[in-house]
């Protein structure tokens, strides 16, 4: 009883001197892979805030069908994907996913040098295809809390046409926006 009330008490003085609301403490998983509860939808970063606007698109299947498949910087896009034995990838995934997984492929113009983030509603692996080449991500990780996003993988970006190569996700469905990281 005793250690308990002195952990609850250092447990109080950590949050405390946090800079985030104690209640976020109770909505952080406490082990890897663990789902977090979330009572209510958060709002995304300020770079991700299209997150919630999510529009209609379709992924494509191979890259000559990319024209139909373009994403805007900043606006989310409810993706639908074919599966995986239906997709012509520009490179083989590293994680390509088996025959009842989906995946696909998106176009999108980057207009000036930086970095940029790739944020999806799920565990999908994520490759960035420019002139042919893998570009190499910087960072990875989960999204902010109770916002939808599962999910965001940081790439240092060129100017000019990317393809992202969406593959090995577990439903025909997944939510993905590219945003320029201030």
């Amino acid at each position: 009883m005793r250690q308990t009330q002195a952990l609850a008490a250092l447990t109080a003085l950590f949050a405390a001197s946090l800079p985030i609301a104690p209640s976020a403490l109770a909505q952080t998983p406490t082990t890897p892979g663990e789902e977090t509860a979330c009572s209510a939808v958060a709002a995304p970063p300020a770079e991700l805030s299209g997150w919630g606007h999510a529009m209609p698109l379709a992924a494509a299947g191979a890259a000559e069908n990319l024209d139909a498949a373009r994403l805007t910087l900043g606006h989310a896009a409810a993706a639908t994907l074919p599966r995986t034995p239906e997709v012509t990838y520009a490179l083989r995934p590293e994680k390509p996913g088996g025959s009842v997984s989906y995946g696909g492929l998106f176009a999108f113009d980057v207009p000036k040098a930086g970095t940029y983030i790739v944020a999806l509603s799920t565990g999908a692996w994520i490759d960035v295809v420019r002139d042919g080449k893998a570009v190499e991500s910087t960072a990875h990780g989960r999204g902010p809390a109770c916002t939808g996003i599962r999910k965001m993988v940081t790439f240092p970006l060129e100017p000019g046409r990317h393809v992202i190569q969406i593959a090995a996700n577990g439903a025909p469905d997944l939510s993905i926006l590219v945003a320029e990281r201030p």
